[in-house]
């Protein structure tokens, strides 16, 4: 047989060239995803940086209305009016929180007012316990100079703070009318709170009505609890350290109790250690000492709270694990700033509430790593 001879290899054909040239079928439609998620997160960017005020505002009245509900369905079910009762509710919370400024306000300008007016005697104070607790050798006269000096820092700080008066008054003005609108969409959503809850429930199925219904009320217990929590924290904690401050002698005892009772229990987180700074200054300037044992006796009540105080309150109230509290906080100041420190624990509690509400439980089964008894019981060697 005679072998045939392979010519050579013809040109490629043309339409396999093409193909190969040709891009994947998946690239433009990626390509498109693309743009247009970028477009859609320019447009969300923008729409949250023109009404994240707004938003807040209605976070804040929602939260009102969830912490005042019960107190309004209460007033309701004797016979009240909802708008009546939510009038009432709202008008004493108004009341409490003018009579708390005002006390504090007051309380500032008188200690700021004797402060410049005895500034000489409180820094020759502030040097000579310096020099006798610290062994150093600062010359008083010469502190008194460098603060009246007219082109000192201390002079040219007030001179610039000066200048703020307007911005400061503008400023109050924009926090007014917000607390006004807060106020107002508080209102409307507990005055008409059925009615809203009537024309929700409307576009859903009788099941889906139940499951509205439970997270709405779960809502209410949450945040009310959380109130009632922190109220009555507030009010151990104002009432222990107005013993301390009246058994100092320290000026305005109650409105400073007051302070602290109130800022460290519904700013979390740091709020025991903003609500410290006030007394902790104003007693200082009186006497360093006592400033020594209102520290002493702030350290001493947050130990008392977090262990004895705490824990029996919350759990009756706002079940909520630590560790999730303090994650909240931080990731709601994050977002929101204090505002949204505050919002973050109903917040969790109610997400929380939700979870634990959802699906089915099974039992567990019994281990080391599962058991809630102390080490010392398990410890304890057998009877016999």
């Amino acid at each position: 047989m005679t072998e045939v001879e392979a010519g050579p290899a013809g040109p490629p054909d043309e339409d396999e060239e093409d193909e190969e040239r040709r891009l994947p079928r998946w690239v433009v439609p990626a390509v498109a995803v693309f743009w247009v998620g970028w477009l859609a997160a320019m447009v969300v960017r923008s729409l949250w940086s023109t009404l994240s005020s707004f938003i807040l505002l209605l976070a804040v009245s929602l939260f009102l209305s969830l912490a005042i509900e019960p107190g309004v369905n209460r007033l309701a079910a004797r016979g009240w009016r909802r708008g009546t009762g939510t009038g009432t509710i709202l008008l004493g919370v108004v009341i409490i929180f003018l009579l708390f400024v005002t006390a504090i306000g007051t309380l500032v300008g008188t200690q700021i007012a004797e402060l410049l007016s005895d500034s000489e005697q409180y820094i020759i104070d502030t040097v000579d316990f310096i020099n006798d607790t610290f062994n150093t050798s600062i010359n008083g006269q010469e502190v008194i100079d460098s603060f009246n000096d007219p082109n000192g820092p201390v002079q040219e700080f007030i001179e610039s703070q000066q200048d703020k008066a307007v911005q400061l008054s503008v400023t109050a003005l924009g926090v007014l009318l917000q607390v006004f609108s807060v106020l107002l969409f508080t209102f409307y959503l507990v005055a008409d709170g059925p009615k809203l809850r009537r024309v929700i429930l409307s576009r859903l199925s009788p099941r889906r009505q139940g499951h509205v219904l439970r997270a709405w009320e779960i809502a209410i217990n949450k945040t009310g609890g959380y109130l009632y929590s922190r109220a009555l924290l507030a009010l151990l904690s104002a009432v222990f350290h107005w013993i301390v401050f009246q058994s100092l002698g320290t000026a305005a005892p109650v409105a400073l109790a007051l302070w602290v009772g109130v800022i460290s229990q519904f700013l979390p987180v740091v709020g025991t250690y903003i609500a410290g700074v006030l007394p902790l200054l104003l007693t200082f300037l009186d006497s360093p000492l006592k400033a020594v044992i209102v520290l002493a006796a702030i350290v001493v009540y947050q130990q008392i709270e977090n262990y004895l105080f705490a824990p029996r309150v919350t759990a009756r109230t706002m079940e909520l694990h630590p560790a999730l509290a303090f994650g909240s906080a931080l990731g709601g100041a994050t977002v929101l700033g204090a505002v949204g420190a505050v919002l973050a624990l109903p917040a969790a509690a109610m997400v929380q509430a939700l979870i634990s509400d959802w699906g089915r439980r099974h039992t567990v089964i019994e281990s080391d790593l599962t058991s809630v008894r102390s080490a010392r019981r398990r410890a304890r060697p057998p009877r016999g």
